[in-house]
């Protein structure tokens, strides 16, 4: 019985695209801070580092299933039943179809593309439009975790005027969140006929939309003295009756030097709001820091050019045709409904590819 391909390529291929015996001392190495007696006296720490390890073990464990997977399919290949041909056929192109998506996980390689996200869209030029058109956006990435199994809370939101959203901040947790949604990164353009144009009329409409990495309190490489922290507290807007909020649990953080605001009232508690506002400004602290050095080896290469509004990513348009492309990679389709019901994959596989 012929198999698609020889035992030693799909050994080859797996070991090339994930070294087991690498993340299992990794996983050995944190599960012995782990178990050390001084292991919870910095609990933000510990916090991440028992996280990283539960995710590095849930990794372990899928590869380790592949792994059984792909010899069940060799040990059968290996009786010579034909009456097996056409289970095993289904079976191998089944693993090649999954090892090939694992070929591309492994591109996610960047220094924060395993971790949680914050996702923050934000209404630009065009009125209503564009706070519909943000809101529009706000459904599709919420469609699109939901699909990939991803955990989303929404930390804050600015309703519109008449409809839509001003902006909203998204937190996204699961396995290569920001990998995947750093390709959203960049303004998104919609061409439409407006529902809120009397005379029906075309409209283009922008928003941006921004993708942090998630970061520790106590990493390294964002440093916050609270002294630079102006930090206020304001009863959360929502809904009447009884859903008012009667207590000041909103949180507005003020840094300093960099004039970042941040705030976060989804009407939890105070300190949970707190953290999180804490955990979205060193967000946008790493990300001001990571942007002056790409600036400053991009001016060094003589390739600066200044990233202005308006330089869409992608496009959207539902009028006069139906088509939405990017203009990083020219990846398009036709099928507008999939793409805003959260079919993306496509597009931040060929931005991933290309950039990586």
């Amino acid at each position: 019985m012929t198999v698609y391909r020889p035992w030693g390529t799909y050994c080859a291929s797996f070991w090339c695209v994930f070294d087991l015996v690498t993340k299992e001392s990794q996983l050995g190495e944190l599960d012995k801070q782990i178990a050390a007696p001084t292991f919870w006296d910095s609990p933000s720490q510990a916090q991440r580092t028992s996280k990283n390890a539960a995710r590095l073990r849930d990794e372990i464990d899928d590869w380790r299933t592949f792994e059984r997977r792909l010899k069940d399919a060799v040990e059968l290949a290996g009786m010579g039943d034909e009456s097996l041909r056409a289970e095993l056929e289904v079976e191998v192109e089944a693993i090649e179809a999954d090892l090939d998506r694992r070929a591309f996980t492994a591109m996610l390689s960047g220094p924060y593309d395993s971790d949680d996200a914050l996702l923050a869209i934000h209404a630009g030029a065009g009125g209503t439009d564009s706070q519909d058109w943000a809101g529009m956006l706000m459904r599709m990435y919420l469609r699109w975790a939901e699909q990939n199994d991803y955990q989303t809370e929404v930390l804050d939101t600015t309703e519109g005027e008449e409809a839509g959203i001003k902006s909203v901040t998204i937190a996204v947790e699961g396995r290569y969140a920001f990998g995947y949604l750093r390709s959203e990164k960049g303004v998104h353009r919609l061409v439409r006929l407006s529902p809120f144009d009397s005379a029906h009329r075309r409209h283009t409409s922008f928003a941006l939309v921004e993708v942090l990495p998630q970061v520790a309190f106590d990493s390294p490489e964002v440093q916050i003295d609270p002294a630079d922290l102006k930090i206020d507290t304001f009863k959360s807007s929502g809904a009447g009756g009884q859903n008012v909020q009667k207590n000041s649990t909103a949180i507005r953080i003020t840094h300093l030097p960099s004039g970042i605001v941040v705030i976060c009232q989804n009407e939890r508690s105070q300190t949970q709001n707190r953290e999180f506002a804490m955990r979205i400004l060193r967000a946008r602290l790493l990300e001001i820091q990571q942007a002056e050095r790409e600036e400053e080896i991009a001016i060094l290469r003589g390739e600066y050019t200044k990233a202005e509004w308006g330089s869409q990513i992608r496009s959207y348009v539902l009028h006069p045709y139906q088509m939405v492309k990017d203009h990083r990679t020219e990846h398009e389709t036709g099928n507008t409904a999939a793409v805003l019901d959260g079919d993306l994959h496509a597009f931040m596989e060929a931005y991933l590819r290309e950039a990586d």
